[in-house]
């Protein structure tokens, strides 16, 4: 049994969480971590998210019940998630990590701790987008420079940063295959009088509306023909699961970067 702790708890990929971590065999919840000032603090975990009463009250204190821990699953918010990693690799406790948007700085910190630990890093937890991942690759490598690559991602109103993690995992991936360096052919979205396409650009573009779980289309456009690649999220238990699949994977480990690739069996 693998003792888990969730860190952004109330949020809603939390409660998605909370309920992957109930309904899995070999995955206990023993903390849920919150932010300071939060009206759910004090709120057990199961009431939070419509179950019996789990015993499990939200907290701000991650330190105070970190040693109960052998995997924190951290989806909060950068800052937050890089001083969590440092708590983690002084404790010895596992992590896996789907907040987005960290900066270089924030990167670096996950970077370091997991010399010490183990933990898997992922813009994604589900299994589809893994295998989109690994489509791409093989489609990147075909097509070499001879097509254009447009990658379109589209999330729900509520979400604060773009491009979405997906979006730059698979941005990533394209590079990789094709021997590139994303931050020198990456351009995000266009406006005003661009000039031609770079022949080897990778164009990356946002989209945020209503509800959408999270939508993400990549074009390879060539001369005379199109092949797209695109995955649907329809349902955010999904990516729970997954991380939470992620989280009982890990808890074995030793100290290391992975990812969701690594627990699925298909890293290539």
């Amino acid at each position: 049994m693998t003792n888990i702790g969730i860190s952004g708890a109330g949020g809603r990929m939390g409660r998605m969480l909370i309920q992957a971590v109930a309904e899995h065999p070999e995955a206990n919840l023993v903390a849920a971590i919150e932010r300071t000032g939060s009206s759910l603090l004090g709120v057990d975990a199961g009431e939070l998210v419509n179950l019996p009463t789990m015993g499990v009250k939200l907290t701000d204190d991650l330190d105070q019940i970190i040693d109960q821990l052998d995997v924190l699953i951290d989806f909060s918010h950068p800052q937050a998630t890089a001083d969590n990693a440092k708590l983690c690799q002084t404790h010895g406790v596992n992590m896996v990590v789907g907040t987005t948007g960290l900066d270089d700085a924030q990167n670096a910190v996950l970077q370091d701790a997991s010399k010490h630990i183990a933990m898997i890093y992922a813009g994604n937890y589900s299994t589809g987008v893994n295998l989109t991942l690994q489509l791409l690759k093989m489609a990147a490598r075909a097509f070499g420079d001879d097509a254009d690559v447009e990658i379109i991602e589209a999330h729900h109103k509520h979400k604060i940063d773009a491009p979405s993690g997906t979006a730059y995992m698979m941005a990533q991936a394209v590079a990789d295959a094709r021997g590139q360096d994303l931050n020198a052919v990456a351009v995000y979205g266009r406006s005003g009088q661009t000039g031609e396409r770079t022949k080897g650009s990778i164009g990356i573009h946002a989209v945020r509306g209503g509800e959408i779980v999270g939508d993400h289309s990549v074009m390879f456009i060539a001369d005379g023909e199109m092949v797209e690649i695109r995955h649907h999220a329809r349902d955010r238990m999904t990516f729970a699961a997954g991380a939470v699949r992620a989280a009982v994977w890990v808890g074995t480990q030793q100290h290391g970067m992975y990812d969701m690739q690594d627990v699925l069996g298909i890293k290539g």
